[in-house]
């Protein structure tokens, strides 16, 4: 938020800059706790104090590159559990099996991943590394792009 000319030149442009401000700023300190608060209070520009926020609750990209790893090894850990538990009690599955039930339960936004890998890859002979590998891969390139697009609306 720039306004360069004094009070008693501000254009309805400036004014409206102004205001918008003032509410953005209002909004951030009237939903935040007093220890978040306290986090961002020294900051004057609204922007500054999201950017703060942001960085303080979703970390930098090499955060986020740890948080994605652990979290798709916590869930390739726990369906090796299922499956494991399952094959204790008789009920055995193939590799491609796995694999597929893996494809399935991705979110409606992973469809063109999954079409691609289930197009270029034999899904009965695919390691479940592989695939855990490939969508790791995926996700830190949706990161990353959802990143770009979302500074390129700024």
């Amino acid at each position: 938020m720039t306004v360069t000319n004094s009070k008693e030149k501000w254009t309805d442009d400036d004014n409206k800059k102004i205001s918008q401000h003032s509410k953005a700023k209002s909004i951030l300190y009237c939903s935040l706790s007093k220890k978040k608060f306290n986090r961002i209070s020294a900051y004057k520009l609204a922007k500054e104090m999201w950017d703060k926020l942001k960085l303080t609750h979703e970390g930098t990209d090499k955060v986020k590159e740890t948080r994605i790893d652990i979290l798709v090894a916590q869930m390739y850990s726990r369906f090796t559990n299922i499956t494991n538990d399952l094959a204790g009690l008789r009920k055995r599955y193939e590799t491609g099996d796995m694999v597929r039930k893996i494809l399935r339960s991705l979110p409606a936004l992973w469809t063109p991943k999954v079409i691609a890998i289930e197009e270029a890859n034999d899904l009965m002979a695919m390691l479940l590394e592989k695939l855990i590998g490939s969508l790791m891969a995926h996700e830190i390139n949706m990161e990353r792009l959802g990143e770009s697009s979302t500074k390129k609306k700024l």
